[in-house]
């Protein structure tokens, strides 16, 4: 299993899993289609947006358990 870390580029995350960029598109993170997406971090990302980092990678990783 995959599984996604707050260390992660938001370009990583992506392409560990398809429908991740849907979930940081719920959390109003529209970073995907910035020039940050590479360099910066999820972490980085969700302190930036006020998103709690630990609900958003529980919620991410939760994309690998289903079918």
């Amino acid at each position: 299993m995959a599984k996604i870390t707050k260390d992660m580029s938001f370009i990583q995350a992506i392409q560990s899993h398809p429908k991740a960029a849907e979930i940081l598109s719920k959390y109003d993170m529209g970073c995907i289609g910035c020039m940050g997406a590479a360099g910066e971090t999820i972490e980085q990302g969700a302190i930036a947006h006020g998103v709690d980092v630990n609900e958003l990678i529980k919620e991410l990783n939760a994309l690998f358990k289903k079918k």
